[in-house]
């Protein structure tokens, strides 16, 4: 019987391949409409800007049954905000100098890390090495 550790990583399906692919996309959809909707309605917009996020990093963890489905939409967040924060030529700004941005950016941040922890972990299926047993 050999440790789980020693064990080969095995590399995802095509579907699931894409799927993360769907999630990140999605993660970076949301983070672009979160940047908009948050300094409307505040402090509605904030919360529901975050909630979006956390209800898409937390079923995408459900959806794939990993961490990996709740990173990729985080990815994807974070990724499409950080590109937001860069100044444009035109001197133009999406986030403002509010506490409302502020909040948006280190809360998003925050949501990220706590669903991607709390998404569920894959065990082995075997119950002589399953975990927690």
């Amino acid at each position: 019987m050999s440790s789980m550790l020693a064990q080969p990583l095995k590399r995802p399906s095509g579907l699931r391949a894409v799927a993360y692919v769907g999630l990140f996309v999605l993660g970076a959809v949301v983070g672009v409409v979160g940047a908009l909707v948050q300094p409307a309605w505040f402090p509605g917009g904030l919360l529901l800007a975050l909630a979006g996020e956390a209800g898409l990093c937390l079923g995408g963890g459900l959806a794939a049954g990993s961490r990996a489905g709740a990173v990729a939409p985080a990815g994807g967040w974070m990724v499409a905000v950080i590109l937001l924060t860069a100044s444009r030529p035109e001197g133009d700004f999406v986030f403002g100098t509010s506490a409302a941005s502020y909040l948006f950016l280190l809360g998003g941040m925050a949501v990220a890390v706590i669903c991607a922890t709390l998404a569920p972990a894959r065990q082995p299926s075997d119950d002589r090495v399953r975990l927690g047993k």
